[in-house]
């Protein structure tokens, strides 16, 4: 199953993915940098900011991915019972990528009912934005 993450809301985008990840489906979400967060830009950036600065020292966590293939990846993998074996097995049939790859170019894509034009405020973020304030190299 081909999911196109363009315009769609990461939270409604990311808990269909699971679902179908536990139901046994191999889930690949393209176009990842072009998923929104609704909410105001500055909060948004502040929450990811403060995750990210609560790593003191390097080697110990929480670590922020900076790329959006992995941030959304990451989101999916916390709405997964990932401590138990078929939450594990269901993560491993996700993979999110930047863009269409070529190899997905002329295979069905599946729409998830999470458009944009269904919030209700303007106010919305994508995650590439995200990732670039994070850090994040150019993809």
């Amino acid at each position: 199953m081909i999911i196109d993450g363009k315009n769609q809301i990461l939270g409604r985008l990311a808990s269909f993915a699971a679902k179908q990840a536990l139901l046994g489906k191999k889930v690949n979400v393209i176009n990842c940098e072009d998923v929104i967060i609704s909410g105001r830009k500055n909060i948004v950036f502040e929450k990811y900011k403060k995750i990210d600065d609560m790593g003191i020292q390097p080697r110990k966590g929480p670590f922020q991915p900076k790329m959006p293939d992995r941030f959304v990846r990451k989101v999916i993998k916390r709405m997964l019972p990932i401590d138990r074996t078929r939450g594990l097995d269901a993560f491993h049939n996700v993979m999110c990528y930047i863009g269409t790859p070529d190899e997905f170019k002329n295979m069905e894509i599946t729409n998830v009912n999470a458009n944009a034009s269904k919030l209700s405020t303007l106010n919305m973020v994508r995650v590439g934005e995200i990732c670039k304030e994070l850090g994040g190299k150019k993809w």
